[in-house]
């Protein structure tokens, strides 16, 4: 017999399947001989009061055992010779367009501009030691884009994109932990999910597929309205129809669609910086229990959330037991994001806080910045020349405009950092007050920090809103605003600057036929699992573009 329960238990009867067994036994009446196994379908902290609680969702298998694995395997079929689908970019949108593709019987060509995961985290190391940036290898650019080494975490809100639950399993059966499936924020880590991407790199090559590393996308090929493929850096020309999965900071791809007349539009993003607190701080801000977490509770989490003077400011990708890492991809920037290792084990915690910037916002005075003399390269300054020109309405903001922004205040925190990784940095309660800090905690930022005025250099739109969210997350969470946390700039890669149009329906660009833009980097997800979740679709309607 299979019976489903829902119960509520304390931490430490949650630690293991034999404690759960026996609570459930002493709950539910059952004699625990005759537990045979437990399944754990969802699991969740209840943080909200003093006495801290596990829900969970629990299949009891009574007198049997389970005959099914714990996740859903998907079959995937050799489609050598089979029609070819050109897949630019191997981040998570472009992965599961790839597998997806495979399933529906198509062949994926799968175009990526950096290197194979593992061959990356040397380049990643070198940002550090060497403070340089490879262009075409970074925490942006490579196997796994963004999402391999800032985090894996697989929390979505987009349900109604897709199914939420076929990305998970798919994730599972290349080799993440089966927790994922019943976490209520699941997350693989940036030291397990390496090998889970290549294991579905080694699917799509064992299934007929390709995968093309160190191979840039330099243009489109279109003839009447029609993509018929791409050109590349290597002098190879692919064909065929294109899934365009490039991340949100392909900006040299941006610049070509924009060049070419493929219409695009600006895009609203969130501009503020890594805040990074010790560990144990937050552990029992959360936990409330000045002992912290205690030896059964995760490292704790948080989210806030304010309006403040008519925008938004809210906590973003937060990294318990974390780092805060470089994540420029490209020369005179400086950007910041966070990733935690799977147990979540370091002295810090680090989450982006951020302020939303829409895209009428550009044309605010506080945001009106003018660094295009500093640019070292002509692609920088030609943008500044087109964005100088752009018109005044707020309905006609130009494409390229949030951007460009983007641009320029990462070169500015470079240069704020004299001009290398090292990333400027402020105490929290120094920055509300508007002093200098003049020492600074220990940080995880391995590049190193340097003590800056942020709030004499942020652009005030983002940098008043941004004290007056501390202040009053201060004033929800006591001990929150703080002294001992470490601001750290800047974070603006957030989300796309601009989107890509398509049409609803059929996935594909309005105007170009045969161009499917896709997850994060075309404007339509926000995240490990809504990409993946994009990518399926796109790859969906590749096929009937096929078909028809």
């Amino acid at each position: 017999m299979i019976q489903e329960y829902q119960i509520r238990t304390l931490p430490q009867d949650a630690a293991n399947e034999q404690s759960i067994k026996q609570f459930i036994s002493h709950e539910k009446g059952l004699d625990i001989r005759t537990i045979k196994a437990i399944r754990i379908l969802k699991r969740s902290i209840d943080a909200r009061h003093r006495t801290i609680f596990i829900n969970l969702q629990v299949r009891v298998f009574i007198n049997e055992q389970p005959e099914d694995d714990e996740f859903k395997h998907t079959e995937y079929p050799n489609v050598e010779g089979k029609p070819g689908v050109i897949v630019v970019g191997a981040g998570p949108g472009g992965l599961f367009a790839a597998l997806r593709l495979i399933e529906l019987g198509l062949c994926p060509v799968v175009i990526e501009r950096g290197k194979n995961v593992r061959e990356r985290k040397s380049d990643l190391a070198l940002i550090s030691r060497n403070q340089k940036i490879d262009p075409e290898s970074n925490y942006s650019f490579g196997e796994g884009g963004a999402g391999a080494y800032s985090d894996g975490k697989l929390y979505t809100r987009s349900k109604k994109r897709g199914n939420v639950d076929k990305i998970l399993n798919v994730f599972c059966q290349h080799g993440a932990s089966t927790n994922i499936l019943m976490d209520a924020h699941p997350h693989i880590g940036t030291d397990k999910l390496p090998r889970v991407i290549e294991n579905m790199r080694n699917t799509i090559l064992n299934c007929g597929g390709e995968v093309h590393f160190q191979t840039r996308m330099e243009g489109l090929i279109i003839k009447k309205n029609k993509i018929i493929g791409i050109e590349t850096n290597t002098g190879k020309t692919f064909y065929g129809p294109v899934i365009l999965a490039t991340g949100h900071s392909a900006r040299d791809v941006y610049r070509w669609l924009f060049a070419h007349c493929v219409p695009i539009e600006a895009k609203g993003i969130a501009v503020g910086v890594r805040l990074e607190h010790p560990s144990k701080l937050i552990d029992q801000i959360q936990y409330h229990n000045k002992n912290g977490r205690g030896k059964y509770l995760p490292a704790a989490e948080y989210s806030f959330v304010q309006q403040i003077d008519g925008r938004g400011v809210y906590s973003f990708c937060m990294c318990p037991g974390g780092f805060v890492v470089p994540a420029a991809s490209g020369p005179h920037q400086l950007v910041v994001n966070g990733m935690s290792p799977s147990n979540r084990g370091t002295q810090w915690s680090n989450a982006g806080m951020v302020v939303e910037l829409r895209t009428e916002d550009i044309l605010h005075p506080d945001l009106q910045m003018q660094y295009c003399e500093s640019f070292p390269n002509s692609a920088e300054t030609q943008t500044c020349e087109l964005i100088n020109k752009m018109p005044t309405s707020t309905n006609d903001v130009h494409p390229l405009a949030i951007m460009h922004f983007q641009e320029q205040i990462e070169q500015l925190c470079w240069m704020q950092g004299n001009m290398r990784q090292t990333a400027p940095a402020q105490r929290m309660i120094d920055f509300t007050r508007k002093k200098l800090s003049y020492d600074l905690p220990p940080t995880s930022y391995s590049p190193g920090v340097i003590s800056s005025p942020l709030h004499f250099w942020l652009p005030k739109f983002i940098g008043e809103r941004l004290s007056k969210g501390f202040q009053q997350f201060g004033k929800n969470s006591r001990g929150f605003l703080t002294n001992e946390a470490i601001m750290i700039a800047i974070e603006t890669r957030t989300s796309a600057p601009i989107r890509i149009i398509r049409d609803k329906d059929t996935l594909q660009h309005l105007t170009i036929e045969g161009l499917f833009p896709c997850g994060e980097g075309a404007g339509y997800a926000g995240g490990i699992v809504s990409a993946g979740m994009d990518g399926e679709r796109c790859a969906e309607a590749a096929a009937a573009y096929l078909n028809r």
